[in-house]
């Protein structure tokens, strides 16, 4: 009992100092990039409204949620803050501004995350569905994946392209250097990312694995992930030569020897300094790597930030 109280202890004192090392750097650089003040007039169309002609695939920053589809996952108030990473559907996380999306599976082809469980894809696909009718010029990552410790669905990759196939942009490494515009009428990058079925091949309406990768560093300490982000992130090549996606999650884990394992109170620790995380790539020469950036429970000002990147690239003002 003893030790184990000692590393409580100490844990909270590393995330005393973690925390004041984020807000003493916050103190210092505070929150200014290029067009940080540049707010879109509409986040449901975003990319409509920073001209889709002009707009390349490869110099937008990409908003996007972490375990995208666990808004209604386990049971309330019981075992739903342990796995909920969202509180808004897909449907009103791509109003938002949402553009990439992260959603784990199971066998059954219900979303999951660890051991908990909530709806089917078929709902996640009627989410998207139904705000690629209401838009015109958004494009939106799919990213589905095989959760860890389960099987991949039986002929999933069919069960895609039979439900999104109109609107999917086949893989193709020429996509990266189109514009919006260019792309239209397809409206989807889906990544498949199954655990032992074949990968999706080059020319297939799937994308596969190695077209969006991110370093993923298991911790609960926000200036550790902060840090380790800003590292990984700098050892990427530029966008312009980039034939992947690249994700960078401005989220922290919860640990299972950890009193407090509900994500959202954990996940706070980071997730009000997403702005200072672009302020210190703008500072530290990085910047033009920054393309896909995720967070827990993500809100106007997450995708603000994110356009307002975008749309300094597109003004030639980054």
């Amino acid at each position: 009992m003893g030790s184990g109280v000692s590393r409580q202890v100490e844990r909270r004192k590393a995330l005393t100092l973690e925390r004041r090392t984020l807000y003493d750097l916050h103190e210092c650089c505070g929150e200014d990039f290029p067009a940080c003040a540049f707010r879109p007039a509409d986040r449901k169309n975003w990319m409509d409204d920073l001209h889709p002609e002009k707009l390349q695939i490869n110099r937008i920053v990409w908003p996007g949620t972490h375990n995208s589809a666990t808004d209604k996952i386990g049971i309330p108030f019981v075992t739903r803050p342990f796995a909920q990473c969202q509180s808004l559907s897909v449907y009103q996380q791509l109003v938002l501004g949402t553009r990439v999306l992260d959603i784990r599976i199971q066998k059954d082809r219900k979303v999951c995350h660890g051991i908990l469980v909530t709806y089917s894809m078929d709902v996640v696909i009627k989410d998207i569905k139904k705000f690629l009718s209401e838009t015109h010029s958004e494009i939106i990552i799919l990213e589905v994946r095989t959760e860890y410790g389960h099987d991949d669905p039986p002929e999933f990759d069919k069960y895609l392209v039979k439900h999104l196939g109109q609107f999917l942009i086949h893989q193709n490494d020429n996509v990266f250097n189109k514009t919006v515009a260019e792309v239209l009428p397809k409206r989807i990058i889906c990544v498949w990312k199954p655990r032992s079925s074949p990968q999706p091949k080059n020319g297939s309406p799937l994308w596969n694995s190695g077209h969006l990768k991110d370093d993923w560093i298991n911790t609960d300490l926000p200036s550790t992930k902060f840090e380790s982000n800003l590292k990984y992130l700098s050892e990427q090549p530029p966008v312009s030569s980039r034939k992947f996606f690249y994700r960078v999650e401005n989220t922290v884990t919860p640990k299972p020897d950890n009193p407090i394992v509900c994500v959202r109170p954990v996940t706070g620790r980071i997730k009000e300094f997403a702005r200072l995380f672009i302020t210190q790539c703008f500072s530290k020469g990085i910047a033009d790597k920054l393309q896909i950036f995720s967070t827990d429970f993500i809100d106007g000002d997450f995708v603000d930030a994110c356009v307002a990147v975008t749309y300094a690239r597109a003004e030639g003002k980054a």
